[in-house]
């Protein structure tokens, strides 16, 4: 009897439902675990589900954590998921109350250190290797002297001022930017699209399509320099016509788009050094050039007239060679008269036999022969000449006709050729027109010439109480210089003035720097 008497502790307890035990253990967990950072390997990733969400897990070496991560959350995701990859996930603690478990709702994902990003980018490095977009056969060497060069590469930074300068200082070319992102999120999407964009250019087009192009960014962390191992990135760089010259980070920063580019450099100041050579130094290389060919001919010029002198001293003399025909022709002239009058004696005996042969009969017969064989000649040769001229009248008709239909075509021609002549003539007169100094007079300059009527190109060259002559849009003024001290404050030249255009090393002038996207 006791032992039904006895209740149990719990038998006044309240009774749950599923729903409200689950419910209730949901909001504990995300109360007691409302943000955590979470750190494993991502495994089971299939990429993101047809709805848009991504489902996989994090574990250990020993536990495993259910993930899911929104589709909203995941396109804003600057680290994707990989299968395999160590990570750092962020986020919040629930429960599923359809399976009884509990998982992660990740809001942001970050690598596990550097051994993460490098296991992650060997992993990435193996598999585009496979697909042979690493292949030597794959690069090609840039032109030697290109006329364009492309720059993808942020346009406020200093890498962009260095290959500028560093252009400028060895051989100056026209320079391409396209400006993109260097780091964060759209890094990767916005260099492909730049190298893709000037490998979309035309020839001949309206932007000059460069010869070669230079990925550049300067120094960074691991995760700085991402951007460029994208897996975009590197293809659109293995796909680039353009020859492509990697020049991203420091010497000892390695990054994926360094495997498919055609040249590396390990500097973006290197990077200019390759793509053109120094102006000065090729010069120096084609005068050094022009005086070996001008040694050359001369030697070969002495040699071939040494040659030809020795040649001449084993030739015989004239004399030696004509002396036989000349006795020859001496002897040949001793016998020509007599050998003349026995010829004609000859002839005259063969003649007077023929002569006497001949009796009147026959000869009256011979005549009719050959005036009946005239007749028929004759009467040939008329029907001959009046074919012969009717097919020259219809010839010449057949021309006149030729002639009046060129004669039609000749006027249009002429009109054409003449306005054509006219549009060229009036565009060589607006040529003129733009390239005279007078349109720089107009725009308020003065052109200045000493006494023998030379410009004056700087003032050092310009001495006290020298005559001058100053040319204005409208008419000249003469002026005497006066002296360093004699110049009032107001009248002194601005700075940077006779500046002209910049001088090599060697005294060549090169050409003026051209403007850059930063100055206005």
């Amino acid at each position: 009897m006791s032992d039904f008497l006895t209740e149990s502790p719990t038998s006044n307890a309240a009774d749950w439902t599923v729903s409200e035990l689950s419910g209730a253990l949901k909001r504990t967990v995300e109360d007691a675990f409302g943000h955590v950072r979470v750190r494993g390997e991502i495994s089971g990733y299939r990429g993101p589900h047809s709805s848009g969400h991504a489902y996989f897990s994090l574990k250990d070496t020993s536990a495993r954590l259910d993930a899911v991560v929104w589709r909203g959350t995941f396109q804003r995701l600057r680290l994707k998921p990989e299968e395999g990859l160590e990570v750092v996930a962020i986020g919040r603690i629930t429960t599923f109350p359809g399976k009884s478990s509990y998982q992660i709702v990740i809001e942001q994902l970050e690598f596990a250190g550097a051994g993460a990003i490098m296991a992650m980018l060997e992993e990435r490095k193996q598999r585009l290797a496979a697909e042979g977009l690493f292949a030597a056969e794959r690069k090609r060497r840039p032109p030697f002297l290109p006329r364009v060069v492309g720059v993808v590469t942020s346009p406020t930074g200093a890498v962009i001022r260095d290959i500028l300068h560093r252009l400028s200082d060895r051989f100056p070319r026209h320079v391409l930017v396209w400006p993109v992102r260097v780091q964060g999120d759209t890094c990767g999407s916005e260099v492909a699209a730049a190298i893709r964009g000037f490998n979309a250019l035309e020839p001949g087009g309206p932007v000059p399509r460069p010869d070669v192009l230079i990925v550049a960014r300067g120094g960074g962390s691991l995760e700085d320099l991402l951007g460029f191992s994208d897996e975009q990135v590197v293809r659109a760089a293995a796909e680039s016509a353009i020859p492509l010259i990697s020049a991203v980070g420091h010497e000892t920063d390695v990054t994926l788009i360094d495997f498919a580019s055609d040249l590396r450099a390990p500097t973006p100041t290197a990077a200019a050094e390759m793509v053109v050579p120094v102006r000065g130094e090729l010069v120096a290389e084609v005068e050094g050039l022009h005086a070996r060919l001008g040694g050359a001919l001369a030697r070969g010029a002495e040699y071939r007239r040494a040659e030809l002198r020795a040649l001449a001293r084993l030739l015989p003399s004239a004399d030696a060679l004509l002396a036989v025909p000349r006795q020859r022709l001496d002897v040949a002239g001793q016998r020509l008269p007599r050998a003349l009058k026995a010829n004609a004696s000859a002839h005259r005996l063969r003649l007077t036999r023929a002569e006497g042969g001949l009796a009147p009969q026959r000869l009256s017969v011979l005549v009719e022969r050959r005036r009946e064989r005239f007749e028929l000649v004759r009467g040939r040769l008329a029907s001959a000449l009046r074919a012969n001229e009717n097919a020259h009248r219809e010839r010449i008709a057949h021309g006149r006709e030729r002639l009046m239909s060129v004669h039609a075509r000749l006027a249009p021609c002429l009109v054409r050729g003449n306005e054509e002549r006219a549009r060229r003539l009036r565009a060589l007169e607006q040529l003129m027109q733009a390239l005279s100094y007078k349109g720089v007079l107009a725009r308020g300059y003065a052109l200045v010439r000493d006494a023998s009527g030379a410009p004056v190109h700087a003032a050092r060259e310009v001495v006290a109480g020298q005559g001058l002559e100053i040319e204005f849009r409208d008419g000249t003024v003469a002026a005497v210089a006066a002296g360093a001290g004699d110049v009032p404050p107001a009248a002194a030249p601005a700075r940077g003035a006779g500046r002209g255009t910049r001088k090599s090393s060697r005294g060549l002038p090169k050409e003026p720097a051209q403007p850059t996207l930063f100055e206005t």
